[in-house]
């Protein structure tokens, strides 16, 4: 799909948002982690999601991406066409809003932004919110996993772990890529994978919006993390991985995936190896 094809870029800036919201093709999505932000005040016409709906729920990896007859039904209800131009937001810089990028991307639909800096720059633009519950006109979306290719398993995670070509980015805290801390079976990384915290790719002086792009290539360059490289990023869940699978794309980096089972998979097996510093 061509740039002209979107209404929007893939990082929208509030203002750029505020004067294109009531667009008729236009979805915007707020998916905070504090259902209280949507009540307390969000960009006006967005319809809430409740993150949950974005995973599987249930099994022994609760956070894998639902199949497709729940993809289906969670899209329906949003009121989802294959015309439609989604712009995703959270309350936190990008998580949950980026775990639903994630998954457009994996059905196919490419028609998405991201509001920078989320519900935060949008109140400190000074731009107006509304406490009224948005009801979107539902729709019958088929959902199909037409690019598997965003997103990575176990299996070939591991048979891949020597494979110069892919890289692992671990979006968790220091302290949990150290396996100093965790809610595991085991705690350390993945062998390999290089660590930078998701929230240090924010602004945190700008509203969380995304950090410079060059200072941010650099930075990933030096932890060897190419633009030409496939890579693979992972949290505890695909929730802070949601927000770097989305930085990795953001900075041109074209061959992005996710790992939907990240630690909470991982880390609670016992045939999967494990490193420590």
């Amino acid at each position: 799909m061509s740039s002209e094809d979107n209404l929007l870029p893939l990082i929208v800036e509030p203002e750029r948002l505020a004067e294109m919201r009531e667009a008729p093709s236009l979805l915007i999505i707020d998916v905070p982690l504090k259902a209280e932000s949507h009540a307390q005040g969000h960009v006006p016409g967005a319809v809430y999601l409740d993150f949950k709906r974005l995973m599987h729920g249930a099994g022994d990896v609760p956070n894998e991406v639902p199949d497709t007859e729940a993809l289906s039904a969670l899209f329906s209800s949003l009121g989802l066409t294959r015309d439609t131009h989604v712009v995703a937001y959270d309350d936190e810089g990008g998580g949950w809003a980026g775990r639903l990028l994630w998954t457009l991307e994996l059905i196919g639909h490419r028609r998405y932004s991201y509001l920078n800096g989320g519900i935060h720059a949008w109140r400190a633009a000074g731009l107006p919110t509304s406490t009224e519950t948005t009801a979107p006109t539902p729709s019958d979306y088929q959902a199909e996993i037409l690019h598997p290719e965003v997103a990575i398993d176990r299996l070939e995670l591991s048979e891949r772990l020597d494979d110069p070509t892919l890289a692992v980015w671990d979006a968790r805290s220091r302290a949990e890529y150290d396996g100093e801390k965790g809610d595991n079976r085991r705690l350390g990384h993945i062998p390999g994978a290089v660590n930078l915290e998701w929230t240090d790719a924010m602004d945190k002086a700008r509203d969380l919006r995304l950090r410079d792009y060059a200072e941010l290539v650099t930075e990933l360059e030096a932890r060897g993390l190419t633009p030409d490289m496939e890579v693979a990023t992972h949290c505890q869940s695909h929730h802070r991985s949601g927000f770097t699978w989305l930085v990795g794309k953001a900075l041109g980096f074209e061959k992005m995936r996710a790992y939907a089972g990240s630690w909470k998979e991982w880390g609670n097996r016992d045939d999967t190896p494990v490193e420590k510093p």
